[in-house]
Parts: structure tokens; C-alpha cells; sequence
């Protein structure tokens, strides 16, 4: 879901250290404004202005389903098998994660571009109507709605019972997640379309009025706020007791977390709108000025970057698997993964079929490439591109396809074991063993000729 987890604290487990490379990049038919991805299961979710929820092969880019759904501003939340998304048509939907089949629809009265978030057996997603929603997560049917004053474009966060929002009436509400009472609200100076971001018992939430907010998250007291140059719409990501957030000044700002004090700033070309994803000691966020940028976590330091070319990213990255994924302007979803610092080697001995030797240890094949050559991972996670000369072996050029369709579907098997949702797991595993058993029956077809 948004930013990583229903706290949407921005942090990842997956260290991605730059500098990177690009792994691949998919053309939707249309704009990635504002829609962020999220993986799960080794499949990328993402949303275009094309009007299409895609579901991307992680390590491929392949696509694997497409469903039209209207143009979808969020990041999508994937629980149980489910993908939840919303829509500018004031719908909210529930697709299969596996073949993009509808599973529920519900109409609220305005364009959904707030990220669901899915705690238990409860969606809760915002709408343009002013409505905070909380719906039945398998039969979507309403549970309760909160009216605010104005658009609830903010994203949800879930804590300990309570649900938190902004809303473009300038308020941060928090809400009894069960019944949808109100416990407090705090009325910042502007709109808000920032998300929040909960740690430490803090909600943090940018706002239009230019400040960075820390409110107390069983009271709503103001803890502290830090004045910025510009709107704050991009949402906090909260590490190591520091609040990374970006701007329309331009910068991308570190707070200290306790007292909001500025622990450094990076000045990008443009507005900031892009929320951080914090990988290690790594800021990954992009701008305006058409670059994602990779940033020291400690001293804001430029690790990294990499040029779309002239189009804005607005796009949150996601890190997942060892790999940085974002949308773009350009119509673009983009990989990124670490660049190797050793040449690709040969595959060797691992797999046989009928004797045949397939591939080796030293490299596990995932895919191969339009020039004949491959997409390998090595035993440290490093992904590299084996070149169209190697290896010689006839067998493996005439079975590279099917061990690419194998070893991707062990990959899902492996990717499930780090997925905390039992039926989600399930889901990726039962997912996994089906392309395993798929590309079995292919490859021994082919030894037959």
C-alpha cells in the first residue's frame, strides 16, 4: 500500500545501495502522474491516466494483467489476494490480484485519488465527496462514512485502533477506526493533500499553509511545525528519528523528529511533490526537474540520479526485491537496481531436463532479452544482464525461455516467504507453483522435438 505500510512511515526493509542502473522500464498509454506503484508477490501495481490498473511482472516489466478502472491517482493496497484501487469515476475497486478480475465496486460521490488502506476486514479510502469511507473488504459494502468540510484526497494511516486523514477543509482528523467517531481534529492554516505518517505516537502531515506538522496522535496537540518555503503535498517518511518530506520550494527537507529542528535540506530543479521512500541509509524521491534522486539519509547528500528526460515524476518510488520502482510523465513505470561491479558470468550446471543441462549455479536465469542474451540474479541478490554471446550451449539457447519461466516462478515461491498476510502468501506461493509446473510441461515438450 502507500508508502509501505499502514503507518505509511516510508521505510523499507530492502536495502538498495546506488548507484543503479536501469532494470527496465514499461510504456503504459498514458501519464503516471500521480499514481505510485506497490508490489507484492513479485507483481507491480500501478495506476495511468490511460484509465488502466496495470499488474507488472517485478523483475520482467512484463505485463501480466490490465483492468480499466478510470484514471487512478494513488497507489493501490493489495491484501488477502485483493487489489484495492480508486478512481476519478468515484469509484473504488476490488480486482483480483492474479488476473485483474473484478471482485466489488463501490460509488461514492466524488473522484477517489486518496491510496486505500486495508486493516483487517476494513478499506478505508477517502473521497472528492468529503467523505472518509469504510467498507467491508470482501463485499464491499459501507461500514460507516465521516463527512468532512471539503476533498479527501490524503491518504489514510492506521494506528493502534485509529484512523488518521488530512482534508482539503485544512483539518487532520483522527477516527475511531471501527465506529468512524471522531476523537480530535487539528485545523492546520490550508488544504491538505499531504498523508500522514505515524511513529513514536506523532502524526506528521504536511499542509498547504507551508509547514510541516508533529501533532500528538491521542490528543491532536501540536508537538511542533516547521516552516517551509512552499506547499507541503508531498508526504512524510519517518526514520531513525528523522522526517524526510518534500516540497514545492524545491527541497527535499530532514526534521528531527522530537523537536521538527532542520537536519538538512537538498535543493532539487522543481517542485517536490513525491513522497520519500527511505531504504536504509538511503532517501529515494523524485521531482518536478524530471530526476529521481537517490539521497544520504544522514547528510542529504546526491548519491544518485537518474533523468526521465522533460517529464515531471510526481510518482512515490517503491523499493522492493533490491530493485527502486516509479512512474513517470512519460507514460513510464521504471526499474532500477543496484549496478553490478563485477561482469556477467556464465550460467553453469543446476538445472536438467532428460539430462539436458539447462543452466547453472553461479547465475539463476529470470528472463531473456530481444538481442538473445538474458536478465540473471547472482547469490548476493545482484541483478545482472548476461550478453547475447554466452553461453554457447546449444541446449540452453534452446530452452533459455523456459528456464527464464522456471526460475520466475520460484522467484514469486521465494518473494512469498517475506509476505506477513497468511492468504496473500498463499496466494503468491499457489501463484509461483503454477508458472513452475506451466513451464515443466513446456520444457519437456521441447525436448521431444
Amino acid at each position: 500500500m502507500f508508502h509501505q505500510n499502514l503507518q505509511h512511515t516510508g521505510i523499507t526493509s530492502d536495502g538498495v545501495v546506488p548507484p543503479l542502473v536501469k532494470f527496465w522500464n514499461y510504456q503504459t498509454g498514458g501519464s503516471i502522474l500521480e499514481s505510485s506503484p506497490t508490489v507484492a508477490g513479485g507483481i507491480v501495481y500501478v495506476g495511468s491516466l490511460d484509465g488502466n490498473l496495470y499488474a507488472l511482472n517485478a523483475t520482467t516489466g512484463a505485463k501480466i494483467w490490465s483492468h480499466q478502472i478510470g484514471t487512478f491517482a494513488g497507489a493501490p493496497a493489495i491484501s488477502d489476494g485483493i487489489v484495492y484501487a480508486g478512481s476519478d469515476n468515484a469509484t473504488v475497486y476490488a480486482l483480483n490480484a492474479s488476473t485483474g478480475t473484478e471482485v466489488w465496486s463501490y460509488q461514492t460521490g466524488g473522484p477517489v485519488q486518496s491510496s486505500p488502506a486495508v486493516a483487517g476486514r476494513i478499506v478505508y479510502v477517502g473521497s472528492n465527496d468529503g467523505n472518509l469511507y469504510a467498507l467491508d473488504a470482501l463485499t464491499g459494502s459501507k461500514l460507516w462514512s465521516f463527512k468532512t468540510g471539503f476533498w479527501v484526497s490524503s491518504s489514510p494511516a492506521v494506528a493502534d485502533g485509529i484512523v488518521y486523514v488530512g482534508s482539503q477543509d485544512s483539518n487532520v482528523y483522527a477516527l475511531n477506526a471501527k465506529t468512524g467517531e471522531k476523537i480530535w481534529s487539528y485545523q492546520t492554516g490550508s488544504t491538505i493533500t499531504s498523508s500522514p505518517a505515524i511513529s513514536g505516537g506523532i502524526v506528521y502531515i504536511g499542509s498547504s499553509d507551508q509547514n510541516v506538522y508533529a501533532l500528538n496522535a491521542k490528543t491532536g496537540a501540536k508537538v511542533w511545525s516547521h516552516q517551509t518555503g512552499g506547499e507541503v503535498g508531498s508526504s512524510p517518511a519517518v526514520s531513525g528519528g528523522i522526517v524526510y518530506v518534500g516540497c514545492d520550494d524545491t527541497n527535499v527537507y530532514a526534521l528531527d523528529a522530537a523537536t521538527g529542528t532542520k537536519v538538512w535540506s537538498y535543493q532539487t530543479g522543481d517542485v517536490v511533490f513525491s513522497s520519500p521512500a527511505v531504504s536504509g541509509n538511503i532517501v529515494y524521491i523524485g521531482s518536478f526537474d524530471t530526476n529521481v534522486y537517490a539521497l544520504d539519509a544522514t547528510t542529504g547528500a546526491k548519491l544518485w540520479s537518474y533523468q526521465t528526460g522533460i517529464y515531471t515524476v510526481k510518482s512515490s518510488p517503491a523499493v522492493s526485491g533490491g530493485v527502486v520502482y516509479v512512474g513517470c510523465d512519460d507514460h513510464n513505470v521504471y526499474a532500477f537496481t543496484r549496478k553490478s561491479p563485477h561482469p556477467p558470468p556464465h550460467p553453469g550446471p543446476i538445472i536438467t531436463i532428460n539430462g539436458n543441462v539447462v543452466a547453472g549455479p553461479i547465475t539463476i536465469l529470470v528472463g531473456v532479452t530481444e538481442d538473445g542474451g538474458g536478465i540473471g540474479i547472482l547469490g548476493n541478490g545482484t541483478v545482472v544482464h548476461i550478453p547475447p554471446s554466452g553461453p554457447p550451449d546449444p541446449v540452453w539457447r534452446g530452452l533459455s525461455q523456459v528456464l527464464g519461466d522456471i526460475v520466475e516462478g520460484l522467484a514469486v515461491i521465494q518473494n512469498a516467504t517475506h509476505i506477513q498476510n497468511t492468504g496473500e502468501r498463499k496466494a503468491a506461493e499457489k501463484r509461483g507453483r503454477d508458472m513452475v509446473k506451466k513451464a515443466l510441461r513446456n520444457a519437456l515438450k521441447s525436448t521431444e522435438h
